[in-house]
């Protein structure tokens, strides 16, 4: 990680530093050819001129004319011709094409009024040419045109390249020497992040992460204390579970346990205690049974991408068959089931997982009420969910509790609890049920008052 920090570090200061020097040779070359380009324009323009005076289109012997253009053509390394009306070069200062006809581009454009220049950086040559006009008049006789060397422009173009690599050269070094040294610093604070995360899997200490040397270190480091914070309940929930389960498969096994070696040790005990012995064995078998089976539906519920049994359900039917089941219950107990709808709901739903809520929500107003008290169910729907609302006046749920009533084997007051029967698993698996449907469930408690659970599940499935 230091080495890809170093490399980025030194990329981001390399490309300026490169886009600078180009820019400044780019700047420069077109700069110092736009001088020189005007400089041989103005003196093509007074030689022009000059060579009014004297007729030298027509006698191109005169001496003063003929010493100017040698001196231009020395001073600035250059070639200068002379062309007439009729396209003939009458001077050539290399006397190379004097007497020859010159039909350039250039030259024509010139002999209608226009000036023209060109660069050619390959060549390394800047061309000019300049009307030459009547006296006195706006006709054009001749042309003018200069080839002048750039080579000294080239020459200091190479010496600014030159000079700009070695002050990149030296820039890049001192970054390289900049970013060895940030990139230590950077990435120590992540090493002692990275020591503290690998040590979670030696197990959970009780020290947290403190790394607060950039912003993002100190972030990250609250992140990694809450998500430590989180693995620590979980792992503690977990133990937690293994531990109540295994006491919960355990209590029944002991039980069965005891009264089969009390029948043991009395062998002429008569029939009716060797009955109420296998009775109550036969009990203590249900009850481990019932235990195995809601663990095992707790299982599927909290498999990842469980298969959910959806179909369209009419949610009405489902309520009165699940509370028909419930009402023998009640009636021991005498208590009165009622259940009002609202509406007619229809529902896409898995109908098992459905009846699994009401069943333990109407089971558990039923186990925790009171001699001929009452349950009332209601379901209602709106466009987007159907609700269900289960209320009781039974014993209620003290306020501390509440939190944690949808937790496993969680019981609010353990020894009425095994009076009554159960296996504290039921409230896990109808919260279960309700998120896979991505729904929600909710209590509203008082002690002593009765509880009241609501729930709400949408009218159409969406898968994950």
């Amino acid at each position: 990680m230091r080495f890809r920090f170093i490399i980025l570090f030194m990329l981001a200061g390399l490309v300026p530093c490169l886009a600078v020097l180009f820019g400044a040779v780019k700047f420069y070359e077109l700069r110092a050819v736009e001088l020189r380009t005007a400089e041989m324009q103005n003196q093509c323009t007074i030689l022009g001129n000059q060579l009014d005076n004297y007729s030298y289109l027509t006698d191109p012997t005169s001496e003063v004319i003929n010493a100017n253009l040698a001196q231009l053509t020395n001073i600035y390394n250059g070639r200068v011709m002379i062309i007439n009306r009729e396209l003939e070069v009458v001077k050539d200062t290399y006397s190379l094409d004097e007497g020859k006809t010159d039909v350039s581009e250039n030259v024509v454009r010139t002999m209608k009024g226009e000036t023209t220049n060109h660069y050619d950086r390959k060549n390394h040559y800047i061309e000019v040419t300049s009307p030459i006009f009547e006296p006195g008049g706006e006709d054009v006789i001749g042309v003018m045109l200069a080839s002048v060397s750039t080579d000294n422009i080239e020459v200091t173009r190479q010496i600014i390249f030159t000079q700009g690599g070695i002050v990149v050269g030296i820039i890049m070094t001192l970054l390289a020497v900049l970013s060895v040294f940030f990139a230590d610093r950077m990435v120590r604070p992540l090493h002692r992040i990275t020591k503290a995360i690998e040590t979670v899997t030696e197990g959970y200490g009780d020290d947290v992460l403190h790394v607060e040397t950039f912003t993002e270190t100190r972030q990250l480091s609250e992140a990694f204390n809450k998500m430590l914070g989180r693995l620590k309940i979980l792992d503690e929930s977990r133990e937690e579970f293994v531990s109540n389960v295994s006491h919960e498969l355990k209590t029944p096994m002991t039980s069965v346990k005891v009264l089969a070696d009390s029948l043991l040790e009395m062998p002429d005990a008569p029939v009716e205690m060797y009955r109420e012995f296998m009775e109550d064995i036969a009990k203590e078998i249900d009850r481990e049974n019932q235990i195995i089976t809601d663990l095992l539906s707790l299982v599927k519920m909290d498999k990842t991408g469980q298969n959910m049994n959806i179909s369209s359900v009419n949610i009405n039917d489902l309520l009165e068959q699940t509370l028909k089941r419930l009402r023998p219950i009640a009636d021991k107990k005498n208590v009165e089931v009622v259940m009002e709808s609202f509406r007619p709901v229809t529902a896409e739903v898995d109908e098992m997982k459905v009846s699994l809520v009401v069943s333990n929500l109407v089971e558990n107003a039923i186990k925790y009420n009171h001699e001929n008290g009452w349950v009332h169910v209601s379901l209602n729907a709106d466009h987007k969910y159907f609700y269900i609302k289960v209320e009781d006046s039974g014993i209620g749920i003290p306020e501390k509790d509440q939190p944690h009533i949808f937790e496993r084997f969680y019981r609010v007051d353990k020894s009425h609890s095994r009076e009554i029967g159960g296996t504290g698993l039921g409230l896990a698996i109808a919260r279960s049920a309700v998120i896979a449907h991505r729904g929600s469930v909710k209590v509203y408690s008082s002690e002593g008052e009765g509880t009241t659970f609501t729930v709400r599940i949408p009218l159409t499935y969406a898968a994950a």
